[in-house]
């Protein structure tokens, strides 16, 4: 199958990318970065989400949404405008049968910087709202929202012991996600499954759970 895979050149989209091109599927990343892939199956397309056209590409049947950005003052600009921005080039390929969005545990428990929750949130919102249209043609449409995964971006607790021990003990599990482990689930969603469609899936590891309990 034809898969789209934006933020393809780092962290969670980088993941993914991989997770489908170890199934033989054809991979078209895209990100304003250039290619972190090298594979005779890979197409790098070096392109801003934000993008009013992109360049020709055979019809996806699979989109995955993973480009972002942590900083705040792009944040809905990029994560969230962006992401409508890019899915509407798709949504009307005719070989489509499933559309993925990357949100974030933050969507439901507000627990980031303002700007950055609000993207997220929106995120799953819009999912919601593309899924009423998609379902029409019997496309799957959901979101995965993780907690902390360990990717680059965060470099800065990973590296820091106290910082990491600290977030490792707001999970159930004691432990982030890889992401390969989220690239699992988007596999899942995208090509196994064909019954779920809506949803918002949570990966935290327990921590939106995790409650102390005083008596």
């Amino acid at each position: 199958m034809n898969v789209v895979v934006s933020g393809s050149s780092s962290g969670i989209g980088l993941a993914i990318a991989e997770r489908f091109l170890s199934e033989d599927h054809e991979v078209y990343g895209v990100d304003i970065a250039e290619a972190a892939i090298a594979h005779p199956s890979y197409h790098h397309i070096r392109c801003d989400i934000r993008s009013t056209e992109l360049p020709s590409m055979p019809s996806p049947h699979i989109v995955i949404h993973s480009a972002g950005t942590l900083e705040e003052q792009d944040a809905i600009d990029i994560n969230l405008a962006g992401t409508i921005q890019f899915a509407g080039h798709f949504v009307d390929s005719p070989n489509l049968r499933s559309m993925l969005f990357i949100a974030s545990a933050s969507a439901r428990n507000g627990a980031e910087f303002p700007m950055y929750v609000a993207s997220k949130a929106g995120i799953v919102g819009f999912m919601k709202n593309l899924t009423l249209e998609l379902a029409k043609r019997g496309v799957t449409c959901n979101s995965i929202s993780p907690g902390g995964v360990i990717t680059p971006a965060n470099d800065h607790i990973l590296n820091d012991e106290r910082l990491y021990q600290e977030v490792l003990d707001e999970t159930l599990l004691g432990k982030w996600a890889e992401a390969s482990e989220v690239a699992d689930l988007a596999y899942y969603l995208t090509v196994v499954n064909r019954s779920i469609t809506g949803e918002d899936i949570l990966m935290d590891n327990g921590e939106m759970l995790k409650s102390n309990f005083v008596w």
